[in-house]
């Protein structure tokens, strides 16, 4: 009696990511790439971004309106309260997961956003690093509010230069980690890094599949960025931060608090500076945002970069993504 021959394994569709600094037009080049697919395979969207997965913090994280939600599968967006933090860790398992279940639909993952320590979280696996700690948290903020971040950046300097060299001065949020992790551990957090990377929990990621949107001119980003702010501000950010602050239970250490521009419309609401300098400042803050991330994007070999300035970027992002789906 002849046995029947095993079905041949099933294809899976591949794991696209679009990436780029923030204003770079990734919103519209994957609905529009999502579009372009959909009579052959179908897209699902899984958002790469730490301010989008807040609820109502919509104008200041430019999220998606409802129209283009409703044109392609979203995930991770308004998954969180901004009083609850959200991890990378978090995102690596849960980006995980929705790749499988994603592709078990026979549609495709496109991971899209700027968040690259999310990116790096999910495709090379996270470093054990020690849990948040309240107490030395708090220790940390008085001191910086003694001499200030740039200070406390300074120090951080002279204990971990590679970590240093790759952070703002002022920014916050990941020079306080990163002194926590040497108080907590004795340990820097660049040797932690390099030695205990969980490579097993990586999802692996093809460098070809990477798609990043970058200006070959500067100042386009930058033009971008300022009109960007402008507009948010007159979509009514200052009056979002508003709402946001007058619940009471939230403050300016929250990791969604620190988000670029609303980091700044707190402060204004606070007096830190007039309310009159917030539009320049917000986009001085988003530029250095944008900066990091270029950075952070020319560490990423075998990305393959499409100027994001150039009249055909679209079309030549359509082209590349085909060609790896046919590959």
């Amino acid at each position: 009696m002849r046995t029947a021959s095993p079905a041949p394994p099933r294809t899976l569709p591949p794991v696209l990511t679009l990436t780029g600094p923030t204003a770079s037009g990734k919103t519209a080049a994957a609905l529009a790439l999502a579009h372009a697919l959909a009579p052959r395979l179908p897209v699902e969207i899984i958002s790469m971004d730490s301010a989008l997965v807040y609820r109502g913090m919509d104008i200041g994280t430019a999220k998606p309106s409802a129209d283009e939600l409703a044109a392609a599968p979203h995930h991770l967006i308004d998954i969180r309260d901004p009083g609850e933090p959200y991890s990378a860790a978090e995102f690596a398992h849960d980006a995980a997961r929705l790749i499988t279940e994603i592709q078990a639909r026979g549609a495709l993952p496109l991971l899209v956003g700027g968040t690259l320590l999310y990116f790096r979280a999910l495709s090379e696996g996270m470093a054990q690093l020690p849990p948040a700690d309240p107490a030395t948290r708090e220790r940390l903020d008085a001191q910086a509010r003694a001499i200030g971040w740039p200070a406390m950046h300074e120090e951080l300097a002279r204990i971990d230069p590679a970590t240093a060299a790759r952070l703002a001065p002022n920014d916050s949020q990941r020079i306080q980690r990163a002194l926590e992790v040497w108080r907590l551990t004795g340990q820097t957090l660049s040797h932690l890094i390099a030695t205990s990377k969980r490579a097993a929990g990586a999802y692996p990621i093809s460098a070809g599949a990477v798609f990043s949107l970058e200006p070959s001119d500067r100042g386009w980003l930058h033009a971008r960025i300022t009109h960007r702010f402008e507009r948010m501000l007159e979509q009514g950010l200052l009056d979002e931060v508003r709402v946001l602050r007058a619940r009471g239970d939230l403050h300016a250490q929250l990791p969604s608090m620190r988000c670029v521009g609303y980091r700044q419309c707190w402060q204004a609401l606070e007096g830190e500076f007039p309310i009159a300098e917030l539009a320049g400042r917000g986009a001085a803050a988003t530029r250095q945002l944008a900066r990091r991330q270029l950075t952070w994007l020319r560490s990423m070999p075998g990305r393959r970069v499409i100027a994001a300035d150039a009249p055909d970027a679209t079309a030549q992002l359509l082209r590349a993504a085909m060609e790896q789906l046919t590959a």
